[in-house]
């Protein structure tokens, strides 16, 4: 993995919880409240309605809303597209002020699911305000950026390793190379487990020893050019003969390459870091066990499944929710 890479592979930890997932949570609490939503957002000026079920209107900012999450997922922006989904929210409608109708939005399970993807819209609305909101200072960004250099600096090593099972084999392949520096190649070939290197003769190209196993990179990073490990080197995978051909001073990309990787990197740090102080603000006190592992799952909200027959979408989204988890 490169080092560019590294970069903008930063912890998502927050993000990931609040973000990722509560987008989800999201379309389906937006679904599952439609008829009262739908209502509110036709009354904006400038929102556009779709189209009306027996009165009530569906926004075009729902519907476009739903074509971008679709769209990401591959399918096409087309007029046929948007009928289908159009279709599934007017049956979606329809069926929702039949529950209403019932009293069902009443019932204590469906009032708890309704409150808990309110709270979970919301508290992705505060995710997505922070990051639109939190600029990273240039003095915090060169800061971290000297960090990554700090950690990131060094030598990248060019070498070969044979991995065998126990210690026994690899000191016999030591004695042997001792013997005839060129018959590394062959025992690699013959001997190694490793099977991303074995049939290149244990070459494991250009790598930074911090992405290596720790006792791998030790053991590397004390050899001189042309030397091997004349003891065997113990790792979690076994015992590693080890060749050093080369080194050379890493060479870091650019603070200009690498800002918007290490900005969204900060960001998202700063993020967890106000997340956690929040929390450990709260008062937050656990008054009951957690349910037993076979304790049946709740029931997923009703959800638009583009595609789907309309009398079951509703099914065929719970279902669909359940297996993709």
């Amino acid at each position: 993995m490169s080092i560019k890479s590294r970069v903008v592979l930063g912890s998502a930890l927050a993000l990931l919880v609040l973000s990722a997932c509560n987008d989800k949570n999201a379309d389906k609490a937006a679904s599952a409240s439609a008829s009262a939503s739908a209502s509110a957002s036709a009354s904006s000026a400038s929102n556009e309605v779709a189209a009306t079920v027996d009165g009530t209107p569906i926004s075009k900012k729902q519907l476009d809303q739903i074509m971008q999450q679709q769209a990401g997922q591959g399918m096409p922006d087309t007029p046929e597209t948007r009928k289908m989904i159009i279709d599934n929210l007017a049956m979606q409608l329809i069926v929702a002020k039949e529950a209403v109708k019932k009293g069902l939005d009443k019932s204590p399970e469906v009032a708890d699911q309704l409150e808990m993807t309110r709270q979970s819209i919301l508290a992705n609305a505060y995710v997505k305000d922070y990051i639109k909101t939190a600029a990273v200072s240039d003095e915090a960004l060169k800061a971290e950026y000297d960090d990554f250099k700090s950690k990131n600096g060094g030598n990248e090593y060019k070498a070969r390793h044979i991995l065998v099972k126990t210690e026994a084999e690899a000191k016999d392949i030591i004695a042997k190379i001792k013997k005839d520096i060129k018959s590394f190649d062959g025992l690699a070939k013959s001997k190694s487990m490793d099977p991303g290197s074995k049939d290149k003769g244990g070459d494991l190209g250009w790598f930074n020893p911090r992405g290596m196993v720790p006792e791998f990179g030790a053991a590397v990073a004390t050899l001189e050019k042309g030397k091997f490990t004349e003891e065997p080197v113990k790792s979690q995978f076994g015992y590693h003969v080890i060749v050093l051909d080369d080194s050379r001073p890493l060479t870091l990309p650019p603070l200009e390459e690498v800002k918007a990787g290490l900005s969204q990197q900060l960001q998202q740090k700063n993020m967890k870091k106000m997340l956690d102080d929040m929390k450990a603000k709260a008062k937050i006190e656990v008054t009951a066990a957690p349910a037993p592992a076979s304790a049946p799952a709740a029931s997923a909200p009703l959800t638009v499944v583009p595609g789907a027959a309309p009398a079951a979408s509703a099914a065929a989204s719970a279902s669909a929710d359940a297996a993709k988890k």
